[in-house]
Parts: structure tokens; sequence; C-alpha cells
């Protein structure tokens, strides 16, 4: 396929300014919408790369925004929302999927990559989940109605910049206790780059049409195991304790009003189902070699984190002096 121009709904995020990046790199004029452009200034600097500020959720506006691209990729995704109706997941997920479907056809734009989550379906245990599925359907029946459509269904994303092993590492150095809920829930973490890779690689792939592929890393772990090896990384001594059903929901119910939302009543109903790949992993389907968590996670978070405890020691030392 000739795909030169390629639009990219959600590229300042994590998984999207690799993704940016990677399309550089394939000679690919990006155009990247976002709702602030200031948030964006990491991607000025590449000299194929557009940056657009855009309400996407105004129907004409996204179909001016999306207009001449060969190709639109979709990663807008949240993990949150105030309250717990699922209203914010519907927006993000499943109203603005329809517009960018109507949008591509509006401006005749044939290719369309989506980013879904692994286990979303409509009848879903979370409203990210259900939202995610419904979404996800939506692609595909427009895949049935003439767009060459594929959807990616990935665990949990780690790489540089991500907010899982980050966000853990962050708790472990603020305090001396981690109370952590679901630690036996399962994930099989994806690499970053072999998500992206995975992009690259299904763009102009015919093969790829209407397909939904599955993306997981080479092992599986619990979440306590994945706290505990962050713990390792980051040098950390705070204790991990494992909660029990009753006191996670109890701590959902109270993280979910703190600033951020650690965690929520909805993050917890989604890890009831295992963040597992159960049949063939998408990864090895387009050739792509998963990378190992061991190989990735202690270049960035031994790295930083290494450094954060240098400059306290630095402190505390200036501070002796003082005294």
């Amino acid at each position: 396929m000739q795909i030169h121009s390629v639009c990219v709904l959600g590229g300042s995020g994590f998984v999207g300014s690799h993704l940016v990046n990677r399309l550089h790199m394939e000679g690919c004029r990006v155009r990247v919408l976002t709702r602030h452009r200031e948030r964006s200034r990491h991607l000025l600097v590449i000299p194929t790369v557009e940056v657009v500020e855009v309400d996407v959720h105004d129907p004409m506006r996204l179909r001016e925004a999306m207009g001449g691209s060969d190709a639109v990729i979709n990663l807008v995704g949240i993990l949150n929302e105030r309250g717990d109706q699922g209203r914010g997941f519907h927006k993000a997920h499943v109203e603005l999927t329809t517009r960018v479907i109507d949008a591509c056809k509006r401006n005749g734009t044939r290719r369309l990559l989506h980013m879904s989550a692994l286990h979303a379906a409509p009848q879903g245990p979370s409203n990210y989940l259900r939202s995610k599925g419904i979404a996800e359907d939506h692609v595909m029946a427009a895949g049935s109605a003439g767009l060459q459509v594929t959807v990616f269904r990935p665990s949990v994303i780690f790489g540089p910049g991500d907010s899982f092993l980050n966000r853990f590492a962050r708790l472990l150095r603020l305090s001396p206790v981690l109370p952590l809920a679901k630690p036996n829930a399962r994930f099989a973490p994806v690499f970053v780059g072999d998500v992206v890779e995975a992009y690259a690689r299904a763009l102009r792939d015919k093969a790829t049409f209407g397909r939904r592929y599955d993306l997981c890393g080479p092992r599986i772990y619990s979440l306590r195991e994945l706290v505990l090896y962050t713990r390792e990384l980051i040098r950390s001594r705070t204790i991990v304790i494992g909660l029990g059903e009753t006191l996670s929901r109890l701590q959902a119910g109270v993280m979910e009003y703190v600033p951020g939302k650690p965690l929520s009543r909805d993050n917890l109903r989604s890890l009831s189902i295992d963040s597992v790949c159960s049949g063939e992993n998408g990864l090895m389907t387009l050739g792509i070699t998963p990378a190992p968590l061991e190989t990735i996670a202690p270049q960035y978070l031994a790295h930083r984190y290494s450094r954060a405890r240098y400059a306290e020691y630095r402190s505390e030392a200036g501070r002796a002096r003082a005294y």
C-alpha cells in the first residue's frame, strides 16, 4: 500500500509519542491531533510532524483535521473518569471512535488502525473494558462496510515513560508500606517498542485488514511479582502487603478520590480478568519477537531512580554539614 501521510489521535501520549517517532523513521508525514498543543512540544522538533490543536469531539473540526491523510491511527483511551457511571469512558472510546469512522468515510480515507485492550468486550466486567469492546466492534463493522481496519489489543504496556511500572516506582518511594489491591491479578506486559513495531508493520500490510491482534509479552507475572521486581530495581525497602477482596474494594473506593486516581473501582473490576493472551500472540504473527521485561525495565527504572536517590544523598549530606 502507498501510505505517505498518517493522522494520529492520541499521538502526544506514551504510546503515541513512540509511534510518531517510528512513523517518522518510516518516512511518513504525521499529523498529530491534540486538545493541548503545548503538551506535544516534544514532537514539534520532528521535521515531518505537524501538531494540530483541535477538539476531536467536534465532528466538523475532526473531519477537517483528518482530511488529506492516507491512514488514521486512533490511540485515544482513558483509564479513569470522574464518578463511576461510565460516561467518560463512553465518550472517549465509543463516541470518538464513531466520529473517527464517520470522518474516514466522508474524507475518503480507507485505512484505519485502532487501539483497543486485551479482553475488551461489550459484556466486560468494567466500564473500561465494555466501552473498549463496543468501540472495537464498531471498527470491525466499519471494516465489513469497506474500511481497511486493524485492531490491536495489548496487555499492559511498559517502557520509558510508562504509567505502570513508573507509577509503582513512585508509590514505593513515597511510603514505607504499600497496600496492594488484587495482588494475584496476572499480566503479560508488552514492550512499547514491540507495540509500535506492530503498528508500523501492519500499516501497509493487506494481510492485516479486518484482523484483531492480541499483543502480549513473553512472560506472565502477578501484580505482586511486578511490584516486587520494581522494588528490587529501584532498591526500595518498602513493605508490600497484598490485600484480600474486601480490603481491595475499600482501597479502590478511597483511592479514586485521590488526585490522579491511582486506583478506582472500575480499575478493580478490570483486574478481575487476567490481562494475558488466551490464544495467538499477535506479535509473533507479525514476525516480532516479544522483548522480555527484564531486558528493558532496568534501563529506565534503575537509572532514573538511582539518580533521584543520589540527589537525596547529596541533599542529606549538605544538611549534615550545615549542622
